[in-house]
């Protein structure tokens, strides 16, 4: 193993990838993945009904799988390049096998996409058919450019109305950013809190568990999860049990009733574009450029590692622009005017 790495205490070897899995602080949903893509590659070598520890395969048996994937399932590059992520991590991480080959095998490249915007009537055309708690998600999603599990993690504590910010904790690779809170949505909010501040009451005098909290943060202060402060801003009405420590506590909004809630209001809306909750991300992003706003102060409420990943949307600004004009309709000017 590598150095420093700790003895898996584990025995079987998907025990032990989600053991390691969860030391590396890797999210749920990589651990699902994960998981998912080790047992389909391990059950796929012995579909004859010979089962084969990873250890005693190699390079070959993984480019057959990869290979698999991409010409008898036709998986797309992104989920191809998750699946030999997740044999790499096997292999490295706990396997502790760096063998020469897993160097060598290649990664699909993942085609850039110009991302599909809504034009600002759009935007409102499509909220209109929004009701609820869900509206004011959408358009605080739009307004701010927070993606939708950084919109639904929102804690009370993250929401400063003095300074009009947001601050999004541990987004996507791990980092913390701000974005400015709207203005127009702070009547909104504030009503959002008090509905909030009901089901957190009622939960105290229930004297249910407190919500989840980080990186064993009620270890080091005992019902922290329990105060007004890490409560959600948008909670779930009804309980689940946390799938890790299989504890029975209130979670935020599940993703896909705002997922379903969007792909409602567009049909209802007239709009013949293909559009996600991300679209609203993408929208936000363009509409800044297009009032003026410097690329690079949109790459930091984006939260992009690189100005070249916020590049796209000036692609997306010069369609939308149509500075180019087409020889066609120059042609079509000068027979008018012969």
């Amino acid at each position: 193993m590598k150095p420093g790495t700790p003895v898996l205490r584990s025995t079987r070897l998907l025990d032990q990838v989600r053991e390691r899995i969860r030391y590396l602080h890797y999210s749920l949903q990589t651990e699902k993945a994960y998981l998912h893509w080790v047992r389909f590659f391990i059950r796929w070598h012995g579909r004859g009904g010979v089962m084969q520890h990873p250890r005693e395969m190699g390079a070959a048996e993984v480019e057959a799988f990869l290979t698999m994937l991409a010409t008898e399932r036709q998986v797309s590059a992104s989920t191809h390049n998750q699946a030999l992520s997740a044999l790499l991590f096997l292999y490295r991480e706990v396997l502790g096998m760096d063998l020469p080959w897993l160097h060598g095998i290649n990664r699909p490249t993942q085609k850039r996409r110009i991302p599909s915007v809504l034009t600002r009537e759009e935007v409102a055309s499509m909220f209109q058919f929004l009701e609820g708690e869900l509206a004011l998600l959408a358009k605080l999603l739009y307004g701010t450019g927070m993606r939708l599990m950084e919109g639904l993690r929102l804690r009370i504590k993250d929401v400063d109305f003095d300074r009009q910010v947001i601050i999004v904790r541990e987004a996507k690779g791990g980092k913390d950013r701000v974005v400015m809170l709207p203005r127009s949505l702070a009547p909104a909010l504030h009503e959002q809190l008090l509905r909030a501040r009901a089901v957190w009451g009622a939960d105290r005098q229930a004297q249910r568990g407190g919500v989840e909290t980080p990186h064993a943060l009620e270890q080091k202060y005992p019902k922290v999860g329990q105060t007004w402060a890490w409560f959600w801003l948008f909670p779930s009405p009804s309980f689940s049990v946390d799938p890790r420590s299989g504890v029975e506590r209130r979670h935020h909004l599940f993703e896909e009733r705002l997922q379903r809630a969007i792909k409602k209001a567009v049909t209802q809306a007239g709009i013949c574009k293909p559009v996600s909750v991300h679209t609203l991300r993408h929208s936000f992003a363009t509409h800044l450029l297009q009032a003026g706003t410097d690329i690079r102060t949109v790459q930091e409420l984006l939260g992009h590692s690189d100005v070249s990943t916020t590049m796209i949307y000036t692609h997306v600004l010069k369609m939308a622009a149509g500075a180019t004009a087409s020889p066609l309709d120059a042609l079509c000017t000068e027979g008018s005017a012969a």
